[in-house]
């Protein structure tokens, strides 16, 4: 690789991802630049690709993608004491400004700046080489991997919603969606405390990894059936009512069962957005039964927690590494994820792989 390539991935609209060269970033006194040595593809990253949108969030002008990162600091800016060059960092993708209500409060996840990247640019780590602020880098322990360190920011995300959801010791859980999000919770659910974790999907084969990792009971749904058929099979398999139910998908199907499926009293916590962004739910058993519904939006203040996990071996992310793909590839590799050729779980990309 020359020093001076930057090859980067950028979308232009459905489909139409491109492989350009941009110049190589200085970092400025408090940012880092980084060499990106793994890249996790997330599902918002492949709806954008897919669909040429994430719920309201559309694709409107290139855009970079890929925000689940780890790298090599390579450069320092003069101000920056904590990292040096050669340091092998977690990338936190979005910071918030620090001085907004929500950033006060400590909820930094709902900042007003946070979309616009003043800390750090969010979903642009499909590249050689990545200028960040300092305060987005989590050095990682010589005895993590660097794929562990990309997947940070998915154990994050995990993290911040058991916390929605009160998961404690004791619940009984049950998650819909078996893809890296899901499975990811599924293990931070036991983390928690859990006594029960029950997963539905309509694949198999992840239904099929999401038993290996841990899961205590599997569903196969199917798209067709009715969310009455859905509940009856969940509560058949289970013999018991979730306590916290985690909707991982978000169509307007696996809301409906959430809210029915959930003991009366329970929190359903919705985390997916592949549907439409309004939906009909089945408002009377909301009310009646007062089923708590809380939104999860990204996390905050987590990926201390998350590193921890991963350093001290409370949760174990590399088994549902599936495919690996040099940035060269990196259609293929959305291909792979769109298509479920190789029934892939997680799909990761090496930026500065030879």
């Amino acid at each position: 690789m020359q020093t001076e390539d930057n090859l980067t991935a950028v979308l232009y609209g459905i489909r139409d991802l491109r492989l350009e060269q941009r110049p190589i970033p200085e970092p400025k006194d408090d940012e880092v630049l980084l060499k990106i040595d793994v890249v996790g593809i997330c599902g918002s990253d492949t709806h954008f690709v897919q669909d040429g949108h994430l719920g309201p969030l559309a694709v409107d002008k290139p855009m970079g993608l890929g925000h689940e990162a780890a790298g090599t600091v390579w450069k320092v800016g003069k101000s920056v004491t904590t990292l040096k060059k050669g340091d092998r960092v977690g990338i936190e993708p979005g910071i918030g400004c620090g001085k907004c209500q929500y950033c006060r409060k400590g909820r930094g996840n709902l900042c007003i700046h946070r979309s616009i990247g003043k800390k750090a640019h969010s979903g642009e780590c499909l590249t050689r080489y990545f200028v960040c602020s300092s305060d987005c880098c989590f050095k990682l322990p010589d005895h993590v991997t660097i794929e562990e360190g990309a997947l940070l920011e998915l154990l994050s995300v995990a993290i911040y919603v058991c916390k929605r959801g009160n998961v404690r010791f004791g619940s009984i859980v049950l998650i819909q969606g078996a893809g890296p999000v899901g499975l990811t919770t599924m293990l931070m659910c036991k983390a928690f405390g859990a006594s029960q974790v029950i997963m539905t999907d309509p694949i198999q084969h992840r239904l099929d990894k999401a038993k290996e990792m841990g899961a205590d009971f599997t569903v196969q749904v199917h798209p067709k059936n009715s969310a009455e058929d859905i509940t009856k099979g969940i509560l058949s398999t289970l013999g018991r009512y979730p306590t916290v139910t985690i909707d991982c998908v978000g169509i307007e199907l696996t809301i409906a069962v959430a809210v029915k499926v959930t003991i009366s009293g329970g929190v359903v916590v919705l985390v997916g957005l592949g549907g439409t962004p309004t939906v009909n739910i089945p408002i009377a058993d909301i009310g009646l039964r007062e089923i708590d519904i809380r939104g999860s939006c990204h996390y905050s203040n987590e990926y201390s927690a998350a590193l921890e996990m991963v350093a001290t071996g409370k949760v174990d992310v590399k088994p549902f590494i599936t495919h690996r793909y040099k940035l060269e590839d990196t259609l293929k590799a959305f291909n792979t994820v769109i298509t479920l050729e190789g029934n892939p779980i997680k799909v990761l990309i090496y930026p500065n792989s030879q």
